[in-house]
């Protein structure tokens, strides 16, 4: 792992297309090589886009495999580049990092599984300390790299799943804003079953519950690839009013809605190889 780390380090000194094209390579090898990463995300699109042919989900499923490399190796310039650098390559679309709304009150920033996701967070830090919930990494070297890189600008504190709400709600409450990511199957407990792109999908009713305890306003946070490897766009959504409105299944068919709408603007950018219809509603079988 120290030398993967080691390479990372000195290939993100590389120009962005050129890093970006050795990402692209490695993607294109590992959808030939991995089987069953490739499965799960040709079923996943299979399921949620029956409506395109199969050699477009196949197209779009290796189009994701170089864009999950693309982020991996390009992580090096979000974890080492100077400020100056990350300020030219990340575009923030109008009107920006929400300070203002961040500064007024709890806030919790909504930010989908796309392959760029650390770009958004890395968006946020360049501008306001935040708070997260973070999985250690099972290697100590790559968990201290991980860690450093995610907080070098500002103070960040991450907190694990397994902590609960509580000091969720502190440090909100103490004014950071809650980077959530909110779009993983994690078994049917605190979930409701409501479609994504039709299927019926465990998804967390958190979001919900949380800006209900708290009062928050949730603003919505996407990250992608700009073309032909400009760097990285960056879209704060207007807050989400009426929000979670009384209604955590809702809020969660709400959310699901919001997200579909942002793949199909960006395809092959979502994290298609997570196993995102794992939990099933009773009695229907398993899709993997």
């Amino acid at each position: 792992m120290r030398v993967l780390v080691w390479l990372m380090w000195l290939m993100h000194w590389l120009p962005l297309p050129v890093l970006g094209r050795i990402g692209d390579a490695t993607g294109a090898l590992l959808f030939a090589l991995l089987r069953k990463r490739r499965h799960i995300a040709l079923t996943n699109l299979r399921l949620c886009m029956p409506e395109v042919t199969e050699e477009a989900r196949v197209a779009i499923a290796r189009q994701h495999f170089q864009g999950y490399a693309r982020s991996v190796w390009e992580r090096g310039i979000l974890w080492w580049a100077s400020e100056q650098r990350l300020r030219r390559l990340i575009k923030v679309d109008a009107p920006g990092v929400p300070l203002a709304q961040i500064e007024s009150g709890p806030t919790i920033l909504l930010c989908p599984h796309f392959v760029c996701l650390d770009v958004a967070g890395v968006a946020v830090m360049l501008e306001s300390s935040l708070c997260s919930i973070y999985v250690a990494q099972k290697n100590k070297v790559f968990d201290e790299v991980l860690r450093r890189g995610r907080s070098r600008f500002r103070p960040v504190q991450l907190f694990s799943r397994k902590e609960g709400v509580k000091p969720i709600i502190r440090a909100m409450k103490a004014g950071l804003p809650y980077f959530m990511l909110p779009d993983m199957d994690f078994g049917d407990k605190d979930a409701a079953f409501v479609p994504f792109f039709g299927i019926p999908a465990a998804t967390l009713t958190a979001p919900g519950r949380l800006a209900q305890a708290t009062g928050a306003k949730v603003i919505p946070v996407v990250a992608t690839f700009l073309p032909n490897y400009q760097g990285y766009r960056v879209t704060f959504y207007p807050e989400w009013q009426d929000y979670p409105g009384g209604d955590l299944e809702g809020s969660a068919r709400r959310m699901n809605a919001f997200i579909e709408a942002r793949v199909r603007e960006a395809p092959s950018e979502y994290f298609w190889t997570h196993k995102r219809f794992k939990t099933r509603p009773p009695g229907e079988p398993g899709v993997y």
